[in-house]
């Protein structure tokens, strides 16, 4: 098939309106707020060297900060100031998606526009500003009337640079649940499909080049106090930002919003989720692409309504138990935790999703590796892989503590790339998922765990608080319970992963629906 005449192309045009418009709209928040904050300060610190030096230096240190981890670092700085204006003062508000990705972007914006607001202002000649003084001008109308037009080209780009650093960061705001141009970029490198990765890109990179061009003009025509350039540059931008909002805020809001975490059967499951609800008469949206801690606090919050987890991840790392028990009672024990905090466990989908330690099957036999114990013996020649939470997860310090497991290395990589890094021969092991059609595709095995340290993990459908009596969002869920196998499950991740062509998440959902219809 023709790269161009992909299907998936006009999968990625059917999402363009609400990725792009969630896009420009935190972007033009994030960049608004950080104008309203650095141009006063850097106007009351050009004549003030110490005060001045000292917000460059915090500005810089922002800069140094990596993008996803200042936009991640503001997700629990907020969930915990949420609680304290309930706990205080009666009312909550949400820590989820826009409000910490638009103050993380607002400080991200910061720099440029402090450096080059008291650049401007600073390279303002001597002479124009004492002949300011002798026509009798106070410092304000000096400020307004002469400083600020004259140093307006020079703060112009520093906005440009802002503005551009914000489009191209808000990019990695789709982990903490605001909905950009990531999506696509996250959801492309977790299902492999490239199409995805390649027009997140491309409409980010676009959005980027239009923003600044645009602000070129406006800037040109500010240095060259020309009022055309000027006009078109603002009603350019104008035109930009209604042609990108308007859709978007048009759209009636989704009756349900399905979670997702950071891989592709995650994407499938959101994906049949969100199609059993349009078949029932309900619209649904996808909040994909968020971690584990991150994705139960919102269901928690009712930010998201439902998703998929598992009863291992919750029951070790969402609270903590490290205790194993069997797994009908651990599904009961996590029941009734979950009902303390009025989430609602709707039940089990049929199949388990564990992390199991993964090596190439020729190696294990050629070295006579069949579990985690014998491992153990040779692990301190070799490496391992994990994703981006499984080495500080409390199954791997368990794994550790109960195997005396001591690794030669260990690497983060993105799930789908673990199975390939370690078929190669690039790590020579990797910690995968039991569902995971891959394992199957490159050849590999799972090692036993003799011991039993790694729990249970049944996927099952977790309900927010705000849902735990709609027999609606029940009624059209009900029919996935206990349906769904674990050869299924590894078929519709398999081609989610690229192993059918061109199938995308929504495909996948339709393919496994399907199956899950003819064993009834």
């Amino acid at each position: 098939m023709n790269f161009l005449s992909d299907p998936r192309w006009s999968e990625a045009w059917g999402h363009l309106g609400d990725y792009l418009g969630s896009h420009v709209r935190v972007s033009l928040a994030a960049i608004a707020l950080g104008l309203l904050v650095s141009l006063p300060l850097a106007i009351v610190a050009r004549n003030r060297p110490v005060l001045r030096s000292l917000l460059l230096s915090l500005a810089s240190i922002v800069q140094t900060v990596p993008g996803l981890a200042l936009l991640a670092l503001f997700y629990p700085l907020l969930l915990a100031a949420a609680s304290l204006t309930l706990k205080w003062f009666g009312f909550g508000f949400s820590a989820f998606g826009f409000l910490p990705a638009v103050l993380a972007l607002a400080l991200y914006s910061m720099l440029p526009v402090l450096r080059n607001t008291v650049t401007g202002l600073r390279g303002i000649e001597p002479q124009v500003l004492e002949a300011a003084q002798g026509v009798g001008m106070t410092p304000l109308q000096s400020l307004v009337q002469v400083e600020l037009p004259l140093a307006l080209p020079v703060m112009m780009a520093g906005v440009r640079t802002a503005a551009v650093w914000v489009i191209g960061t808000a990019t990695l705001s789709t982990p903490i649940g605001q909905t950009s141009l990531g999506n696509y970029i996250f959801a492309g490198l977790q299902t492999q499909n490239w199409v995805f990765v390649l027009f997140g890109c491309a409409a980010a990179a676009l959005l980027a080049l239009a923003v600044d061009q645009l602000l070129a003009l406006l800037e040109s025509g500010l240095k060259a106090r020309s009022r055309l350039r000027t006009a078109l540059g603002g009603a350019g931008i104008a035109a930009l930002i209604a042609a990108t909002l308007v859709p978007s805020l048009a759209r009636t809001p989704a009756n349900y919003v399905v979670g997702a975490k950071t891989f592709a059967e995650q994407y499938v499951l959101a994906a049949l989720i969100g199609e059993r609800l349009r078949d029932a008469g309900h619209s649904a949206t996808t909040r994909a692409g968020l971690g584990s801690n991150v994705i139960f606090q919102a269901l928690v919050n009712g930010d998201i309504d439902v998703y998929v987890d598992y009863s291992g991840t919750l029951w070790t790392n969402q609270f903590h138990h490290m205790g194993l028990k069997p797994r009908q009672q651990l599904l009961a024990d996590l029941k009734a935790e979950l009902a303390r905090q009025d989430v609602t466990l709707l039940g089990e989908l049929g199949f388990e999703n564990a992390y199991a330690l993964v090596m190439p099957k020729k190696r294990a036999e050629k070295y006579g590796i069949h579990s985690v114990s014998d491992l153990a013996t040779i692990a301190p020649a070799l490496s391992i892989a994990g994703d981006y939470e499984f080495f500080s997860r409390p199954e791997w310090t368990a794994l550790r503590t109960a195997y005396g497991l001591n690794f030669r290395e260990q690497r983060q990589m993105q799930p789908d790339f673990m199975y390939a890094a370690v078929a190669s021969g690039e790590v020579d092991v990797i910690a995968g998922y039991t569902s995971d059609g891959l394992i199957a595709k490159y050849d590999l095995v799972t090692l036993s765990d003799p011991k039993a340290v790694i729990p249970p993990y049944d996927a099952v459908l977790l309900l927010a608080p705000k849902r735990a009596e709609d027999q609606a969002l029940r009624d059209a869920l009900r029919p996935l319970l206990g349906r769904i196998d674990i050869a299924t499950m590894r078929e519709a991740n398999l081609r989610a992963a690229g192993g059918d062509g061109n199938a995308s998440p929504d495909a996948v959902a339709r393919w496994l629906w399907d199956k899950i219809q003819s064993k009834k």
